[in-house]
């Protein structure tokens, strides 16, 4: 059989992390370490957010935030915020002093939210420590991502996301 003719298919553009999981939930934090304001997801219109759902004690909490530190400082002059919320598994993740303490010893320099209450936790719909959420500058949840792993397409999704216009 001989093909008379050849077919071209166009070539779309598409952006393939246009999903969107909702409008992300409000920030509810009892204090804040590393932020000396109240960070609202509404205050960071405008920004591509990072959120991280982490405890000090979590092994796999520990292996990802290398990662966290690293997009937080190349990507945060371009319009990139993090956000780590401490939600504690055991009694000594919910001392406020024990949290400053790991904080600083992991090198985290973005805002970390306490959150003893899991008000955060229930609002996302969180089941695990880590989990991570990438929010466009709209406000809403484009990226999900529980455990560790993932860092390239997490990167992805936030170089992507950032430079999309509002």
């Amino acid at each position: 059989m001989k093909l008379s003719a050849i077919f071209f298919l166009p070539i779309l553009s598409f952006n393939v992390f246009s999903q969107v999981f909702g409008t992300a939930p409000e920030i509810k934090a009892e204090k804040w370490i590393n932020s000396d304001k109240n960070l609202t997801i509404e205050s960071l219109r405008g920004k591509v957010v990072l959120i991280e759902f982490w405890t000090f004690g979590c092994y796999n909490c520990k292996n990802t935030i290398p990662y966290i530190n690293e997009w937080y400082e190349k990507y945060k002059s371009s319009g990139l915020e993090i956000i780590g919320i401490h939600c504690p598994e055991f009694d000594h993740e919910r001392e406020f002093e024990n949290v400053k303490e790991a904080v600083s010893k992991l090198g985290i320099k973005y805002p970390v939210a306490i959150d003893n209450s899991f008000k955060n936790w229930h609002a996302y719909d969180v089941h695990a420590w880590p989990s991570i959420f990438v929010i466009s500058k709209k406000g809403e949840i484009r990226h999900f991502k529980r455990g560790e792993g993932g860092y390239k397409k997490t990167e992805l999704v936030i170089t992507e996301l950032l430079s999309e216009t509002p």
